[in-house]
């Protein structure tokens, strides 16, 4: 037995290695005793196990695979069903053994056995549950089947599926009540009433908006008022956020080590960091908090590009505005498996990158905070708030950033970055603009940020004692 352990196991069975081993004993003895029986049978046991290998291997048994997610997509830490349904389409086989692989981040991979107990109609089905504490987009399967000969000689394994893409997306953080509604309220209704003289046909009215199509101009209101007038169709609108999400490598990779890479056995890391998890965790919960309150969402990054059009996640990469249940849910998968863009420094490169950046360098080569995102903001003017979720970024950034607070009812940035306290001089910035500022760092609540935008720097001052303390307890 010790040494059948240490032979192929991909090729046959210790039965089939047991008749290999007993035939070519037999024509050794049959070789050395000049007998012709034991040559009969020296061959036999030979080719037995030969014919049975070539046998499974050219006329190999069928399956289709059916897989299903529940539900099809999961948040972080929860846990999703994942059924198998297998059905035999090709000849029979003897013995098969199945088994679903994972990322390594999973787990073990589970193995069953085909035909399983329940199998009805020839199809087998199984059922098992996973979890994940990282967001991302994971091949799940295939599934392999190792099968044996009707005798029990010979082994195969191959791959019956291709596998299917779990999509594990941020988990929203529940975030207090806060103005950041504004002059629209926190119920993200707005009543816009704009009636002209009482005309012929009664026509509610509003004034022109960039965009409008002049098939909707009211000649007779505008003569009376003397400016452009629309028919207004609707009296309720919805109000509008705008999201920014500064996704460069540069923004968030200071410090040493922070920034990690598909690296991974799985081929699933994303290339990433502490303090743009904390973003992503931010742009998730703000918009789960806006979408109750009926919001409508654009979401840009700091080119003012959509904010999307790099994640292989997003259902729509060019899609810019969202809205209703369906928008959060394009926006949860959207973030899925987002990650850092721009060039990807070495960790003794990134000090000379940090002092570029500082000195008003870019080193990604691409604009940010320019007329692309301001134009962009322009043309929803005053239309709701705009929260920009930032990286590390320069005073010629935030200066370049602060006059886009001009162009929303109210305007919020939150700075993450490992160094808080350093970030005063774009903090002031961005005040002067119109901002209002924050800075924070990965080990920041997200609630207590969120909550800075009313009460100030005492709620930040409490949340940090509150981390200090529970550092000294670990310790």
């Amino acid at each position: 037995m010790a040494l059948l352990d240490h032979l192929p196991r991909h090729l046959f069975t210790s039965r089939g290695w047991g008749l290999l081993a007993a035939g070519t004993l037999s024509l050794l003895c049959a070789q050395v005793m000049g007998r012709r029986d034991l040559l009969g049978l020296g061959v036999l046991l030979v080719v037995l196990p030969l014919i049975a290998l070539a046998g499974i291997r050219l006329v190999k048994p069928r399956f289709r695979v059916y897989r299903e997610f529940s539900p099809a997509t999961v948040e972080t830490a929860s846990a999703t069903t994942v059924r198998l349904a297998v059905a035999r389409t090709g000849p029979e086989a003897g013995r098969i053994i199945m088994e679903e692989r994972l990322p390594s981040r999973f787990g073990e991979s589970p193995a069953f056995r085909f035909p399983s107990r329940s199998a009805s109609g020839g199809t087998s089905r199984y059922e098992y549950r996973l979890r994940s504490g990282k967001r991302g987009q994971f091949t799940i399967g295939p599934v392999t089947a190792e099968f044996t000969d009707p005798f029990g000689l010979s082994l195969h394994r191959h791959t019956i599926d291709d596998g299917d893409t779990l999509t594990v997306t941020p988990a929203a953080v529940e975030l207090p009540v806060t103005g950041l509604a504004g002059a629209r309220g926190n119920d993200g209704i707005t009543a816009t009433r704009i009636r002209a003289n009482p005309s012929d046909d009664d026509v509610m009215t509003r004034e022109y908006r960039h965009g409008d199509p002049m098939r909707r101009v009211h000649w007779p209101a505008t003569a009376r008022h003397g400016a452009l007038m629309v028919r207004q169709e609707e009296s309720v609108t919805t109000p509008e956020a705008t999201i920014i999400l500064d996704q460069r490598f540069g923004a968030h990779s200071s410090g040493f080590g922070s920034v990690f890479s598909g690296s991974g056995d799985d081929g699933n890391d994303l290339v990433t960091s502490d303090t743009f998890e904390w973003a992503v965790t931010a742009a998730m919960s703000v918009s789960a908090h806006l979408s109750e309150r009926n919001y409508s969402l654009r979401f840009l990054d700091a080119a003012g590009d959509p904010a999307f059009h790099r994640s292989p996640s997003a259902p729509e990469p060019d899609c810019e505005e969202y809205s209703g249940a369906a928008g959060l849910q394009s926006i949860a998968e959207s973030l899925a498996a987002i990650q850092l863009s721009g060039p990807h420094h070495l960790r003794r490169e990134q000090h000379d990158t940090s002092l570029r950046e500082h000195s008003g360098g870019s080193e990604s080569g691409q604009s940010v905070f320019d007329d692309r995102l301001i134009d962009k903001l322009a043309a929803h003017r005053m239309r709701g708030p705009v929260l920009a979720v930032l990286g590390r970024i320069s005073l010629a950034e935030a200066r370049a950033l602060a006059p886009a607070a001009g162009y929303a009812a109210n305007a919020f940035a939150i700075v993450i970055t490992d160094r808080p306290a350093e970030s005063s001089e774009v903090l002031e910035a961005l005040r002067l603009g119109g901002w209002r500022a924050v800075s924070v760092d990965a080990a920041t609540s997200l609630p207590a940020a969120w909550t800075y935008f009313d009460e100030g720097d005492a709620t930040l001052a409490a949340a940090a004692a509150d981390v200090r303390r529970g550092a000294e307890v670990t310790r």
